[in-house]
């Protein structure tokens, strides 16, 4: 089974599977695609994060670490000097080392099975031959069209050929983009006589050869960020080199007999495991997302959880034993009561002091003081003329025959991240945003160090065994929208489907990680088909509630395992129209 946020990218995995690949070809194959054909919610130059099993340990969740580290010049001292206050949300000087690629040829080498260039021929035929054009990268190129044109002109070069932003279902192509990957998979083929060799040869053409060496001039030369301000990237090529993805153990709480499985608390992924462990003390009454009760529950769990996030979490010594223990769990929960809570409350660990970031409503650079700032919608894409976009990403999912069973979130290096590499056809990431240029936070800007990235996967383990890959994009959304999916299925009893499309909602109610690093107090932003006698009763309740569209929020989509019949199962969202699960 496979499911993903793009129809291709699903018709790409299960299209491998069924040729006899197994579920880490297809997964490769099919995120390879999505650069392709979601180049507004992820690119080569971005970042992934994602957890697996194999069918040798079908119970030892494994994360794929392809979070790259923020380069050796990007130091608090030359953002501040540069005039900045904040990491820029679009431009060079947000982006960190491009760990996407490495860490998706690392599985395949590790646990893949097909030769590289065969799994690269489904995004490079798409690329060179064309594929039909999303309505949505369409609406996110019209939104920066003018900085690509102004500021930008490789973007513009790339992305508005003769000057003009191609129409839905176009046929659009990257040639540039297909012989970057074609190089790749030629670089490895030359390569070796094992397998192995000749993808790690292809690894190092990306980090020490020519897409090192096009990334790193591609910053010299300065350009427009989102504070209004031009600067010089810092990546070198002594960052691209000393990169190289790997895998860590992930971090587990048990939740109604099941195991959730997320990355450590360099991402946010913990915040959702330490949500669970708050609401695992309520009855099932107050764990229904579709009543009043356990809305508000759950959005006030939340809150508590993302409190701690911003307090703790980060590339460095994080307690998170102590998050997650059931006496610390206990006091938060304690804290939940018939009223939604306006204020920002990270709990107390011994021998810790909290951070507590800037908690600003909105904010304007210094350099656009006066001219006001783009709101940017709930939905995806979110993003504002200035290139600015807060979470937007793709997500795939696949189990095989066998029982290997992989989540993955792709993101970064948007179209509108910074200005197009027209060699390569990609640009660079942003993720740096999500760092801190105080000093004294747990996500500080530090040379070396990974940003805490919103990429945020999930693996369900039931009596050992893996059960359910699961995910979605939406940034500080991921694991929001992910909650009531786990707790429909685990605790209601729904299908992986009936979950997906249930009415779902998310608390505004923390410091977002996506600069301008806002936030409002007590926000909830809930589709209109909660129902308006819910919606009312959260108002009630003193929460500041947002009503969208019915079907806006979220993108998930999730694979399923029965162990005890090899039956499987595949769900995707109907939001938008683009996501899609096949399997047989």
């Amino acid at each position: 089974m496979s499911a993903s946020t793009h129809w291709l990218a699903t018709a790409a995995a299960q299209a491998v599977l069924e040729r006899g690949g197994n579920a880490f070809d297809a997964a490769t194959a099919g995120a390879f695609v999505l650069h392709v054909v979601e180049p507004h919610l992820n690119g080569p130059g971005g970042d992934m994060t994602g957890v697996f099993v194999t069918a040798a340990e079908p119970g030892t969740p494994v994360v794929l670490m392809g979070q790259g580290p923020a380069p050796a010049g990007a130091t608090v001292e030359h953002y501040l000097a540069e005039g900045l206050e904040l990491v820029p949300g679009s431009g060079a000087l947000a982006a960190a080392v491009p760990a996407a690629v490495d860490a998706w040829l690392l599985l395949l080498r590790d646990h893949g099975t097909w030769e590289l260039g065969d799994v690269l021929d489904f995004a490079i035929g798409y690329a060179r031959e064309g594929h039909p054009l999303l309505g949505r990268v369409g609406t996110t190129i019209a939104a920066v069209a003018e900085l690509f044109q102004a500021h930008w002109p490789t973007s513009a070069e790339l992305w508005m050929p003769g000057g003009r932003i191609p129409a839905e279902g176009e046929l659009v192509r990257n040639p540039a983009y297909a012989r970057t990957l074609q190089r790749l998979a030629d670089a490895g083929a030359a390569a070796g006589d094992s397998r192995a060799a000749r993808i790690d040869a292809a690894r190092r053409e990306w980090r020490e050869g020519f897409v090192a060496e096009a990334l790193v001039a591609s910053v010299q030369t300065p350009h427009r960020h989102s504070s209004g301000t031009d600067h010089r990237g810092v990546l070198a090529l002594e960052d691209l080199s000393g990169f190289e993805a790997g895998y860590e153990a992930a971090a587990t709480v048990e939740f109604r007999g099941h195991t959730i499985a997320k990355t450590g608390p360099w991402g946010q992924g913990p915040a959702l495991l330490q949500t669970l462990a708050i609401l695992d003390g309520f009855d099932d009454a107050y764990l229904d997302p579709s009543t009043e009760l356990g809305a508000h529950t759950i959005l006030e769990a939340q809150k508590l959880a993302l409190a701690d996030r911003e307090a703790y979490y980060g590339d460095t010594d994080v307690p998170l034993d102590y998050l997650l223990s059931p006496e610390y769990c206990a006091e938060r929960r304690a804290l939940i009561g018939e009223r939604a809570s306006h204020d920002f409350r990270p709990g107390r660990v011994p021998g810790r002091e909290p951070y507590l970031p800037p908690l600003r409503t909105e904010y304007t650079p210094p350099a656009l003081a006066g001219e006001g700032s783009a709101a940017l919608g709930v939905g995806e894409p979110t993003v504002a003329p200035s290139g600015e976009t807060r979470g937007d990403t793709c997500h795939i999912d696949v189990v095989d025959r066998w029982g290997n069973m992989v989540s993955a979130t792709p993101s970064g290096g948007w179209l509108q991240s910074s200005p197009a590499i027209p060699e390569l056809g990609f640009c660079l990431g942003t993720r740096l945003q999500m760092t801190w240029l105080e000093p004294g936070t747990p996500s500080t800007l530090t040379p070396g160090k990974r940003p805490r990235t919103t990429l945020t996967p999930t693996l369900v383990l039931r009596d050992g065994e893996a059960v359910t890959a699961l995910g979605s994009p939406g940034g500080d959304q991921q694991d929001q929208w992910q909650l009531p999916y786990l707790l429909r299925t685990i605790v209601g009893g729904y299908s992986p489907q009936q979950a997906i499309d249930a009415p779902t909602f998310h608390t505004t109610s923390m410091p977002g990680s996506f600069w301008p690093r806002t936030w409002e107090p007590g926000g909830a932003v809930v589709e209109d088909r909660l129902g308006d006698e819910v919606i009312a009763g959260l108002e009630r309740r003193g929460h500041v509630v947002t009503s969208v569209a019915g079907w806006t929020l979220g993108r998930l989509s999730a694979v399923v395992r029965d162990p005890s019949t090899g039956v499987l199962q595949a769900a995707a969202n109907p939001r938008g129209a683009q996501g899609y699960a096949a399997g047989r």
